[in-house]
């Protein structure tokens, strides 16, 4: 008889496309040395891998432990979107509590970017949001690159709410972290904190601006003016 994940893992087939298959290998990094080494794809689309958690919303912990398991990404991704219902949907801090305990638990299958993108903010961010929040720290600095991105997306719900020093005290752990793929975070947690609170984030800009990685600057900078942006790339912003 077939388990749950089984009967999901069929469900996401059935949504496979080949010619996805074949590309999405190449653009989330799965070449030999790449980020997302060995990860294996089947061609399924995120809105299909949502449909699919939809319908099976109340999957059990031992279920999506199952898909989180898989080399599948797809899987992966599913059992996460699953979560994400789950969250929202409860409203006692037990059942909260069980799935954040959950993902923290599980976090190393949220391993490539997208995983990140999809869950962390909307679990991990309303769960600390007035709790403490050391495990982001610990996460930052622990050299893994995925949970350094959880720590610092995580932190777009603290952005949304108008929280720009819990943004800016990750921010700053990562300020001089080596891969792109922690700058384009960064840069992009930081331009939703702009989109709140333009005079909070220049006020971060000016003394670091310099100093941080092109990418994440252009990400941070993305929604200032034309004049702005040409300055803060000339390094001449704040000179006037």
């Amino acid at each position: 008889m077939k388990t749950l994940a089984n009967k999901i893992m069929d469900s996401l087939a059935s949504f496979a496309r080949p010619e996805k298959a074949a590309f999405l290998p190449r653009f989330f990094k799965c070449g030999e040395g790449q980020y997302g080494e060995g990860d294996q794809f089947i061609g399924v689309m995120v809105p299909d891998a949502r449909r699919v958690a939809k319908t099976h919303e109340e999957a059990d912990a031992g279920t999506l432990l199952e898909l989180l398991l898989s080399p599948v990404h797809e899987h992966r991704l599913t059992a996460l979107l699953i979560l994400v219902l789950q969250f929202k949907k409860r409203r006692g801090d037990d059942e909260r509590e069980a799935i954040v305990n959950f993902y923290i638990e599980h976090v190393d299958r949220v391993n490539n970017w997208d995983l990140v993108d999809l869950s962390c903010y909307n679990i991990l961010g309303p769960w600390l949001e007035h709790r403490d929040r050391g495990l982001l720290h610990d996460w930052a600095r622990s050299g893994h690159l995925w949970r350094q991105r959880v720590a610092m997306v995580t932190c777009m719900h603290f952005a949304r709410g108008g929280d720009s020093e819990g943004c800016f005290a990750i921010a700053d752990i990562l300020l001089h972290h080596p891969h792109d793929l922690i700058h384009k975070a960064v840069g992009w947690i930081l331009r939703e904190v702009g989109k709140r609170d333009r005079p909070a984030l220049d006020t971060y800009l000016l003394p670091r601006y310099r100093q941080m990685p092109r990418t994440m600057l252009r990400y941070a900078i993305e929604r200032h003016d034309a004049a702005e942006r040409r300055a803060f790339l000339a390094g001449t912003r704040g000179d006037e």
